[in-house]
């Protein structure tokens, strides 16, 4: 005959339930931390990838900068300009520069500009740039610029020259005559040839050895919102302020660079920038992450 097993007792279904109890405690726990773990990886890995591209993006533009010329904005619509070696606090939102051409400097083969005058082949209505090419030159703007600036929208500036960083680059207005930082330039028929900007006049305080610039840039801090404590980060670029462009013109070209920016701030440093970028996540509360970057 066959032996019967007995149903549980009262005691081990107790403790079948109670084990049970605490595997399912445990493992919805543990479920819980794989998932919060997953979701901190991934969100860490965005914030990384973003934050670096923003930066080494910002830094990149920063590298070419004409040292004198950087100066910074309480905001957008903000009409008074400040050197930044003169910040005295941090509520500032954009850092604006003026940035020299390395593109047409580097060439294809040889520089579109040399960044030399031949003083003794040069007067007050032209300046002899020996091996120089204004006709490649207005080429690379045109294609760089997307057909919106040609050689006939820059300036140059010679090494050394000194004057009042709001008018010499044309931050509080356009440079109608030839005493300042940045002299306007057109092309001649000779492609080594500069001639004064229409509507300026003769060259003055000419030296041997100069650099050219067709755009200004800025970086911005905008739609802050106070409550997210977030904003967006704006590159402006395309635009010359010594013929009297601003930011807030309709027709300034402008690229969303990064979203959810916590903390934008920058600093000077005798000639060296210093640049910080902070942004958050909207997926999980209180996660930041900052980049920061030393620009010579």
């Amino acid at each position: 005959m066959q032996n019967k097993r007995k149903a549980f007792t009262m005691i081990e279904l107790v403790f079948v339930i109670v084990i049970m109890g605490i595997l399912a405690k445990f493992g919805v726990a543990f479920l819980f931390q794989a998932y919060n773990n997953f979701i901190s990886s991934k969100i860490n890995n965005e914030l990384q990838a973003e934050s670096e591209s923003a930066i080494e993006f910002s830094a990149s533009r920063l590298q070419y900068r004409i040292k004198d010329s950087v100066v910074i904005r309480r905001d957008i619509n903000d009409s008074n300009v400040t050197a930044i070696a003169d910040a005295n606090d941090s509520n500032y939102t954009v850092i604006e520069w003026v940035g020299t051409d390395s593109d047409g400097f580097r060439g294809e083969k040889l520089p579109n500009w040399s960044g030399i005058i031949d003083i003794d082949l040069s007067d007050k209505d032209n300046l002899y740039s020996p091996e120089t090419n204004t006709t490649k030159e207005n080429n690379l703007i045109q294609a760089l610029s997307n057909n919106k600036s040609d050689i006939n929208d820059s300036a140059i500036y010679f090494l050394g020259s000194d004057s009042d960083i709001h008018s010499g680059y044309g931050w509080e207005g356009a440079i109608t005559d030839q005493n300042r930082t940045m002299h306007p330039i057109n092309s001649e028929e000779n492609i080594s040839i500069f001639a004064p900007a229409s509507g300026t006049d003769d060259f003055h305080d000419v030296g041997e050895q100069y650099k050219l610039a067709w755009s200004a840039y800025a970086l911005s801090l905008e739609d802050y919102d106070t409550a997210t404590k977030m904003g967006n980060l704006y590159f402006y670029y395309n635009f010359q302020p010594w013929n009297g462009d601003k930011l807030t013109d309709a027709n300034i070209s402008k690229s969303l660079l990064m979203k959810n920016v916590s903390t934008f701030q920058f600093a000077a440093v005798g000639s060296l920038l210093k640049l910080q970028i902070c942004v958050k996540s909207m997926l999980k509360e209180n996660y930041s992450l900052c980049k920061e970057k030393t620009i010579f």
